[in-house]
């Protein structure tokens, strides 16, 4: 039987997010179209000449219209070089939806809009005509083809909300053959645990989303009862110089009658979309208007259906003369009503609104994804972001799909300059020379939302020293309190004199470094019994270069050793309780296949393995009816003739016993025959 796995593109989660701005002129509009390009620090790149010429940038996606002029041309002389229709056989990869010649724009649109390689050449793989869905068969194929085709980036801007092992498989071939791929994280944010396939492989660069460098990046917070709540500003509401603290009231549907019946002078007033009334059109303008004439200080409208939405104050339908008076933002159906439902007297609501191009866009979707690496690795813009449409059209558009092709880009420019650069090396510079991301508070975001913060291509194409890894997880437990890890520095330029390494984390992580040649240890240690996952950056200033190296530290009671003999993996658990019950996942780092075992105190625990891999090892100790956590990893490199298991046939273990006992009993019997 032929199982179709399908992916949604990001095209269709963004739904509300596909945004589209009536402009009043052409040179209005010319004034809007460079704004996230400049923002991550294209213009020392232009100035020495380096616009991704000699790169050519696989885009997995709807197919990309070659007709655009700012991308045109099909073939060895046009924008779009190449690439394959997995959809219509033996047709050009021409997209008739749109999304993949949006990501396109931002990689390397050269004409009325300039992308982040302008010069870069563009391979379309064509796997989806509507942007709904997508087998897991064609983006390995095109993968593959990009493969064949000598890509030398791969744009991915598309993903499910699970893990996908052949996916997985297919990235590593690429990265294998020395192949930069960028992943987007997904728009099923704000909640953590949210991003899938392609973006969760761990090789590859996986991007969130950032608002824009636009005056429309206009930010929202909104606090009940010390809750937070996910709020959009709507288009033309006011600004905040300073947060409002004021009391919540519930104002139906925002009628001049829904107002006379309660008090709301002074107060952040919450109220539905649309009318109660069938027909009736109750505009955003009107519901600020009543609002604002009663004294409220804001106001919050929810959803008359499940989702989130994007409103405009300022429209064709307003009445002459309207201004908006007081800041409005837009909310979930569900956390309205909820907010309704948990309305005491006293309920108070903190709301900001404020300009902040570096806040994580609330669609983004978050890690972890896995306790033994960081995901996403990085942010850049993906809110508002005007590119090329079909039709030789441009439109404004959001969401992670156009995050990620800015990381294309600027591995373009990367690799031009230094063409003998690796994939690793690549990521590292990208990584590691990136801008701080604060919320309304100025408070960083944590790793889990914006991995080591917003792409800045200047610094990275100033760099001069390359970092390996760009990011870790260590592990310690009560009965190994210390934990290190090993940095490969490699300088592209100069000497490793001056370093300046500083530690940024919790008080009670103890750290310490050696510097030898072009090594660096780096140790951590707990001074505090303090369980659990704690987050942190060592930062590395060289000349004149900041590289931040961002880490998640696991803290557990419990741990768990491992042992090699041959193909077999052995498990001891250790915990400073009695514990009575233990289940270990081992995960293996190339494609996230994963085998699962138990143990009890009185049983050893062992997995068979069958390739040259690193192997992540998850227990769950069961401990007086709680459950905790303990991690290891073990590098394996001695098997010979390893035999891949994934491309076993998908027989049941009992089944492939029978058939094993039947084939010796064949060859028994011919031995016995021919003597």
């Amino acid at each position: 039987m032929k199982i179709l796995v399908i992916f949604s593109l990001s095209l269709a989660l963004l739904g509300i997010f596909i945004l589209s701005y009536p402009l009043e002129s052409e040179n209005e509009f010319r004034t809007y179209l460079q704004k996230s390009v400049p923002f991550v620090g294209t213009e020392i790149p232009r100035i020495d000449e380096i616009d991704g010429s000699g790169i050519k940038i696989a885009v997995i996606d709807t197919g990309v219209d070659f007709n655009h002029p700012d991308l045109f041309g099909w073939g060895k002389d046009g924008k779009v070089v190449g690439g394959f229709n997995f959809i219509q056989k033996g047709q050009p990869p021409l997209d008739t939806n749109g999304h993949g010649t949006q990501v396109a724009g931002v990689i390397a649109a050269d004409g009325q809009i300039i992308g982040i390689a302008p010069k870069a050449k563009i391979l379309a793989y064509k796997v989806s005509e509507d942007g709904e869905g997508v087998s897991s068969n064609l983006i390995i194929r095109a993968i593959e083809k990009a493969i064949e085709d000598e890509a030398d980036i791969i744009n991915i801007s598309l993903g499910v909300n699970k893990t996908n092992p052949k996916i997985d498989r297919a990235v590593n071939l690429a990265l294998e053959k020395e192949i930069f791929v960028v992943t987007a994280a997904g728009n099923d944010g704000p909640g953590l645990k949210t991003i899938g396939s392609p973006g969760r492989n761990f090789g590859s660069v996986t991007v969130g989303a950032t608002y824009n460098n636009l005056t429309s990046s206009l930010i929202a917070t909104l606090e009940i009862d010390e809750k937070p709540y996910t709020v959009i500003p709507m288009v033309g509401s006011l600004k905040l110089d300073k947060g409002i603290t004021e009391k919540i009231v519930f104002a139906g549907y925002g009628k001049i009658e829904d107002f006379e019946k309660i008090d709301a002078q002074n107060a952040i007033a919450i109220v539905e979309r649309g009318s109660d009334v069938e027909g009736e059109l109750l505009y955003f303008s009107i519901k600020e208007k009543n609002a604002a004439n009663v004294g409220a200080k804001a106001l919050i409208i929810y959803n008359d259906r499940p989702g989130i939405f994007l409103g405009e104050l300022i429209h064709e339908f307003i009445e002459t003369g309207y201004t908006p008076q007081i800041p409005v933002v837009s909310i979930d159906r569900k956390e309205g009503l909820e907010i309704i439902e948990s309305l005491k007297e006293d309920s108070k609501g903190i709301m900001h609104l404020f300009y902040n191009p570096d806040f994580i866009a609330h669609f983004s979707s978050r890690g972890p994804v896995s306790p033994f690496y960081i995901k996403p690795e990085i942010v850049a813009p993906g809110a508002y972001i005007n590119t090329t449409q079909n039709n030789a059209g441009y439109n404004f558009t959001s969401g992670t799909s156009y995050a990620a092709p800015h990381v294309s880009g600027a591995a373009a420019l990367l690799l031009q300059k230094n063409p003998e650069l690796h994939h690793h090396e690549i990521k590292s510079l990208l990584l590691t020379t990136v801008k701080d991301v604060s919320d309304a508070y100025d408070q960083e975001f944590s790793i889990h939302e914006a991995g080591a913060g917003r792409l800045d291509i200047e610094n990275a194409y100033n760099a001069k020293l390359v970092i390996i890894p760009p990011n870790f997880v260590i592990n310690v437990s009560s009965e190994k309190l210390v934990a290190e890890q090993k940095f490969d520095l490699r300088l592209l330029d100069g000497a490793l004199d001056n370093l300046d390494i500083k530690f940024v984390g919790p008080e009670f992580i103890k750290f310490a470094h050696i510097l030898e040649g072009d090594t660096l240890l780096v140790k951590m240690s707990m001074s505090e019994k303090r369980f659990g996952e704690h987050e942190g950056k060592i930062f590395i200033n060289h000349e004149d270069i900041r590289y931040v190296i961002p880490f998640l530290l696991h803290y557990t009671e419990g741990s768990i050793s491992v042992t090699q003999q041959n193909q077999m993996l052995y498990f001891d658990i250790n915990h400073p309780e009695e514990w009575s019950f233990t289940k270990i996942l081992v995960t293996n780092s190339k494609d996230g296949s994963t085998v699962t075992t138990t143990t009890t105190p009185d049983k050893k625990a062992s997995i068979e393995i069958y390739e040259n891999s690193k192997y992540w090892i998850d227990a769950k100790i069961r401990v007086n009816g709680n459950t905790s956590n303990a991690f290891n990893t073990i590098e394996i490199n001695s098997l010979e003739g390893n035999y891949d298991r994934i491309n076993m046939p998908n027989i049941p273990e009992k089944q492939i016993g029978i058939i094993a006992i039947f084939l010796i009993g064949i060859g028994i019997f011919g031995l016995l025959k021919r003597r």
